[in-house]
């Protein structure tokens, strides 16, 4: 599965992850062991491959699909370090695991076999910033879809879509990103509908070898709020057209809302939001990191039954079958681009701010249409108390607001009352763990720092705990309530949470975190088990005792920081509006 919804019926599409590949280790005493595996998965989960570091081949053959002879291979992660082979030749490579790539190929004869071979490495080096020893684990595989599509010689790459809503309804910003692989100009239209209405850009022009970004803003009848009561979802039909035949389409889904920041509040259709999450990797004691989709759909029914509003994707952009189920749910999302931890000399790498830069790209682009994506963030934990490692944040956070201007942005900080970046992100948030590794009151620690960030940010502004948390090794019960034990958990968390709920000026809270992970062994430190334990579930998701305690509190409270009950809100909806086309551009 790559979607949870169909999103083309023009184009011939194959998931070549649906059947085993060959697998081969290259390095290390396992170097020339070949065995059959099943993708998505992690090489940690074959027995005997549990600690392996360094670099492995996949090999599959594939039929060519469509008419064409131009395929699109869209690669949705593979871990970290991928190089592509196309019958032994080099088709492409890719750096960094949770964010998706493409490769496209021109001049296939319709029919033919062919061999795809990736080599994946997930090995440290001065080459890989971002994947390093860390508080989390960096798997090897190719661990997320595989598609193949037959592709026209003009295509979308991809299509975005904004919602906008003004005093007469709703309205939408319809973008679409056309590539021209062949020889000569593309001439044609490109036709939008959505809802019960249908637009057009005419005369459209795509020099050869080029791509170009057009669209449209238009008036949309009988548009629904999505929200996390309603998680209401609208798909959007995109079809190119040449000499009147449709040549390529692609179907996108959105919901209509609006995020905005005003004062101290994140207003969601215009109601002031309180989250209520919990910080999550893609992590599972069976999977590793590779969680197929009945899991990801349990991991969220576990969040929803603990009353959760909200999910964390620490810290790296996550799958986007989660994405749409979150969308589906109506469980809200903060996603981040991937970065943890990162001292000024780590920042320092010379390949540290092109790869951080290409993840926000990738990240943005791939995910753009979610809804349940409320807000970006950035570099969780790293030096933006150094002049330098401020000036990568401020760098960051420009390009963030350069691809996406419709949401807020923000950073998970710890650096108390010396960050330089505080003014940047209209949303400020920070990572605390009273109650573990210090003995100062949550409401107390917490009010200063926002009494700090008011006065450098000159007034009242959104404030979230971005983490905040406690350990347990699961099953460990202990009377004296000792650390690491899941009495001591439970007693902590109920402090911390009904610390955060008591503060008027916090907008909510993300526990750290929602299930144990495994970490790297080079960089282990104090972790048992070589986990971090801080999770309400353990890796196999089993219970721990500060679940219910969690769950009796989260429940407790509401979505929203105002006094209406959700199912009376009064949020923007239906619209009898009109559907006109306002305006429409071709631009580069």
């Amino acid at each position: 599965m790559i979607r949870t919804f169909q999103t083309t019926t023009i184009r011939t599409q194959q998931e070549l992850t649906e059947h085993l590949w060959e697998f081969e280790a290259l390095e290390g005493d396992k170097a020339g062991e070949k065995r059959k595996v099943a993708l998505p998965s992690c090489v940690e989960c074959l027995p005997g491959y549990e600690n392996y570091r360094g670099k492995a081949a996949f090999r599959t053959d594939f039929t060519v699909p469509g008419e064409s002879g131009n395929i699109r291979l869209c690669f949705k992660g593979i871990s970290h370090t991928a190089e592509i082979y196309l019958d032994g030749e080099p088709a492409g490579s890719h750096y960094n695991a949770y964010t998706p790539f493409e490769l496209v190929i021109n001049g296939l004869a319709p029919g033919s076999v062919h061999r795809l071979e990736v080599a994946a490495d997930n090995s440290y080096s001065e080459k890989s910033a971002l994947h390093i020893p860390n508080d989390y684990e960096s798997y090897l595989g190719i661990t997320r879809p595989v598609l193949l599509e037959s592709v026209s010689d003009c295509f979308m790459e991809w299509v975005h879509i904004t919602p906008i809503w003004e005093a007469e309804g709703w309205k939408a910003r319809i973008e679409a990103s056309l590539r021209n692989t062949a020889a000569s100009p593309f001439c044609g239209k490109l036709e939008v509908s959505l809802c019960d209405a249908c637009f057009s850009i005419p005369d459209l022009t795509v020099p050869s070898g080029e791509c170009r970004v057009v669209g449209l803003q238009t008036d949309f009848l009988r548009a629904e709020a999505w929200s996390p009561e309603n998680p209401c979802l609208t798909t959007v039909r995109t079809v190119l057209y040449r000499d009147g035949k449709a040549v390529d389409d692609c179907l996108e889904r959105t919901g209509f809302r609006t995020v905005e920041v005003k004062e101290n509040q994140i207003l969601l259709n215009g109601r002031p939001l309180y989250i209520k999450g919990f910080c999550r990797h893609e992590d599972h004691g069976l999977f590793g990191c590779a969680i197929p989709y009945t899991a990801m759909d349990y991991d969220l029914n576990l969040l929803s039954d603990l009353g959760a509003n909200s999910v964390r994707t620490s810290h790296y952009p996550n799958d986007e079958r989660f994405l749409d189920l979150c969308d589906e749910k109506g469980i809200l999302v903060w996603e981040e681009n991937h970065a943890r931890g990162l001292s000024e000399e780590q920042m320092r790498n010379p390949f540290f701010e092109r790869q951080c830069e290409d993840c926000i790209r990738e990240m943005i682009t791939a995910h753009y249409n979610h809804p349940s994506i409320y807000i970006w963030g950035i570099l969780n934990e790293c030096a933006n108390h150094t002049s330098y490692g401020a000036s990568c944040y401020e760098k960051q956070f420009a390009l963030i607001r350069k691809l996406d201007a419709s949401r807020p942005r923000t950073t998970a900080s710890c650096r108390f009352k010396l960050d330089l970046t505080i003014q940047t992100p209209e949303v400020k948030a920070y990572n605390i763990y009273p109650e573990w590794y210090h003995d100062r009151r949550t409401e107390e620690f917490a009010a200063d720092l926002y009494d700090w960030i008011r006065e450098k940010c000159g007034g009242e502004v959104p404030f979230l705990i971005s983490e905040i948390g406690a350990g347990a090794i699961y099953g460990w019960r202990d009377n004296r309530r000792t650390k690491w034990s899941e009495d001591y958990q439970a007693e902590a968390l109920e402090k911390q949470i009904r610390g955060v709920f008591g503060l008027e000026c916090c907008n909510g809270l993300y526990l750290w975190q929602f299930c144990d992970t495994r970490v790297s062994e080079e960089w282990f430190g104090p972790r048992p088990r070589t986990m971090n334990n801080k999770g309400v579930v353990d890796e196999l998701r089993r219970k721990k005792l500060s679940y219910d305690v969690v769950k009796h509190l989260f429940k407790e409270k509401g979505n929203y920081r105002d006094a209406r009950q959700e199912k009376t809100a009064e949020v923007p909806g239906s619209t009898e509006g009109r559907n006109r086309n306002e305006n429409y551009w071709n631009a580069d």
